[in-house]
């Protein structure tokens, strides 16, 4: 990929921008998208760290789930002017009957008669609108685009989990891969001392223990190895659970760690209330709280709706036994009117409703202030040992060279019968460990350079 980008002039600005500061892949996935082409054309087995990021962000189940419930909130708040609308209602019905009648009058008259017929048909439509209610649906429409707004700072906080989660698994791959190299370079290593250690066995200078020790070492080195394969293609498969893919045979990731030394506490803590997606999510709720105190308040004044109905009735009878009864009845009309409805008493539920809200809007400020807490304490923390794994990156980037110096030293004396078996084997053991050191050390500083951006919210733009 480096000959690549020595080959696109235009890119090279970027790839010195993305070595100083990785930690916005996010914002430079516009520039992945238009050099996605001639990438695939020439490192079609490389994944970078941008697309493996951009996959995610599109693919990723958690981050559909949080955008569904946005989708569902945004929904809702399209419809918040409905709130405001009057209701209309329709209805109708129709009726048969066919019945026996027998009546008795007081001056001792009797009518009967069997199989009297009748049909009745209504309609209606009645309009009812809500003039006032104490402004409970101006509250209600607010706390609506407030859930909006919550849903989406979801989906902020989400990707960003999402993000550090992909930067921690891939650059665990490459630590792990670079742990392999190590081993394969300790490997040639071992080789070379037990040649070494066979050939002064065959000129009768050496031992065979020196011989058979130098195989166990080389063979332990050989498990590891495998080990360290079956690691890689276990973190792979983390990683492709991420980017919600099914599994890629074949792709590489890039062979170093990038890490920014130039995070400053100052920064990091500079308006960290209105860029950490934690803080914001419990202002948010603060306000939903506030909004629920104002609806139940609401429910303390009169409502004053506005009425009207259309009515119209028809009823046809047949026949009649009592003479006075119309056989035929129509009736329809226009009516409005204003009706209110004042609370009084209600066991006295609205005040405990208040009381609830109050003690709700109380909460969700604690919760704000611990979460404040936390996110300080987390970032002077996170600062900290980010300082420390600076400090340890760069003892241990010097100290490898002394290691390897030290084994190719310890080797030719070793040549020369200066020195003996055992200080060869420590000089191996001394690099090993050189190497495990410094490899955690950078992988322990990305993260530790992760979890800063991510308390910051900073990982994406």
């Amino acid at each position: 990929m480096i000959i690549f980008l020595k080959q696109q002039p235009q890119l090279i600005k970027w790839w010195n921008m993305y070595k100083r500061n990785w930690v916005k892949p996010v914002g430079f996935l516009f520039i992945f998208f238009a050099s996605s082409f001639f990438i695939k054309a020439r490192a079609q087995d490389t994944l970078s760290i941008e697309q493996a990021i951009g996959t995610a962000l599109q693919n990723n189940y958690e981050i559909q789930l949080v955008k569904n419930d946005s989708a569902s909130a945004a929904l809702d708040n399209s419809y918040t002017y409905a709130a405001f609308l009057p209701r209309l209602n329709a209805g109708a019905g129709a009726n048969w009957n066919k019945n026996n009648q027998r009546q008795n009058f007081a001056d001792g008259t009797k009518r009967e008669q069997n199989g009297v017929r009748s049909s009745n048909l209504n309609s209606s439509i009645n309009l009812n609108w809500t003039l006032f209610d104490g402004m409970k649906m101006f509250a209600t429409r607010d706390k609506i685009e407030e859930y909006l707004e919550l849903t989406e700072l979801g989906i902020k906080n989400q990707v960003i989990n999402t993000v550090a989660d992909v930067i921690t698994t891939y650059y665990d791959i490459v630590r792990q891969k670079q742990q392999l190299k190590a081993i394969e370079e300790l490997m040639s290593v071992r080789e070379d001392q037990v040649k070494l250690s066979q050939r002064k066995l065959d000129i009768g200078i050496g031992a065979k223990p020196d011989v058979l020790q130098g195989q166990v070492d080389l063979n332990a080195q050989k498990a590891s190895q495998l080990k360290q394969i079956t690691l890689i293609a276990q973190l792979k498969q983390q990683l492709n659970q991420l980017m919600n893919v099914a599994e890629v045979a074949g792709y590489e990731v890039s062979d170093s760690i990038p890490v920014n030394t130039d995070l400053l506490l100052g920064d990091i803590i500079t308006n960290v209330e209105i860029t950490n997606p934690g803080l914001l999510i419990a202002k948010k709720n603060i306000d939903i709280a506030e909004l629920t105190l104002k609806e139940r308040k609401a429910e303390r004044f009169p409502i004053l709706s506005f009425n009207s109905a259309y009515n119209f009735s028809k009823t046809d009878n047949k026949t009649t036994v009592n003479p006075f009864s119309p056989l035929f009845n129509q009736t329809k009309g226009f009516n409005y009117g204003f009706t209110t409805s004042i609370p009084i008493l209600n066991n006295l539920n609205t005040r405990r409703q208040i009381k609830q809200a109050q003690l709700d809007i109380d909460y969700q400020e604690i919760v704000y202030k611990n979460q404040q807490a936390i996110i300080s304490t987390s970032i002077l923390n996170a600062f900290k040992d980010y300082e420390f794994q600076k400090k340890a990156l760069a003892l241990e980037e010097s100290n490898i060279s002394l290691a390897k110096e030290n084994v190719y030293i310890i080797t030719e004396r070793y040549r020369l019968g200066v020195s003996t078996f055992l200080e060869l084997r420590e000089a191996e053991r001394s690099l090993e460990d050189a190497y495990n050191r410094l490899i955690a050390a950078r992988y322990n500083t990305k993260l530790a350079e992760t979890e800063l951006l991510r308390l910051k919210g900073d990982l994406v733009k």
